[in-house]
This record gives C-alpha cells, structure tokens and sequence, in this order.
C-alpha cells in the first residue's frame, strides 16, 4: 500500500473518530439533561407534601399530581436507560474507529521506515560503486 493511500486512509479515519467523538459528546449531554430532569421531577414530587393532610379534593388532585410525576418518572428513566445503551454503543464503535486509526497510523510508520531504509541502501550501493570506479581508477 502506497503512502499517499495510507495518508489517505488515516485521515479518513480521523474524520470518522472526530464524528464519532461529536456524537458521543452530544449523547452525554442529552443524558446530562436527562438527570438533571429526572432530579427536578423527583423533587417535584417529594415536594408536593403530604396528601392526606389536605381536604378531599385537594388530596385526591395531589394524589393525581404525585401519580402522573411518578409515571413520567419510570418513562424517564426507561428513555434515560436506552439513551444509556445507545451511547454505550456509540461509545464502542468510537472506540474501534480510533483503533484502526492507530493501526493504519502504525501501517503508516513501518511502510515510511521501510521506504527510509530501501533509499538509504540504494544510496549506499551508489556510494559503494562510486568508491569502486574511483579505486579502479586509482590503480591504473
């Protein structure tokens, strides 16, 4: 494989794990807010109070309140823990994104090194016969 195709190929990777880092950025904020949310549903619900303590009909319209809360709670959570899962998978294929990029960039070191060294032996045979023609020379 050529150097240009591996430079190529590194920098579409790095395209790849740069979405992938925005995307993985993205969904933990989105589960940030989904906390955050839930927290602020919780306390709405403990801060209701007691119903009992009510008359009837305001006990019955908390009671309502407390139960719809925590309704929107348990969906909450069950969207928060898809979101989880979600971005567990996002997480994952950021990770493998990031690993081929490292083993073309290692492809890419070893295939310049090997290069380095075939122009480094070609030089040195050209110096080499460059020293023999002189010598030649030398003794006639």
């Amino acid at each position: 494989m050529s150097v240009h195709s591996l430079n190529r190929l590194i920098e579409l990777r790095e395209r790849e794990v740069e979405r992938l880092n925005v995307e993985v950025a993205n969904k933990r904020a989105v589960g940030d807010r989904y906390r955050r949310s839930l927290e602020r549903m919780t306390a709405l619900c403990e801060g209701s109070g007691a119903s009992a303590a009510l008359p009837p009909a305001l006990s019955l319209n908390c009671g309502n309140y407390k139960q719809a809360m925590l309704g929107m709670v348990d969906l909450h959570r069950q969207d928060l823990a898809l979101h989880e899962a979600d971005m567990a998978v996002s997480q994952r294929a950021l990770d493998a994104a990031a690993r081929k990029q490292e083993v073309f960039q290692q492809l890419l070191a070893r295939r310049q090194a090997q290069l380095l060294r075939e122009h480094e032996s070609r030089e040195q045979k050209r110096q080499d016969e460059l020293a023999t023609q002189v010598w030649w020379r030398g003794q006639r």
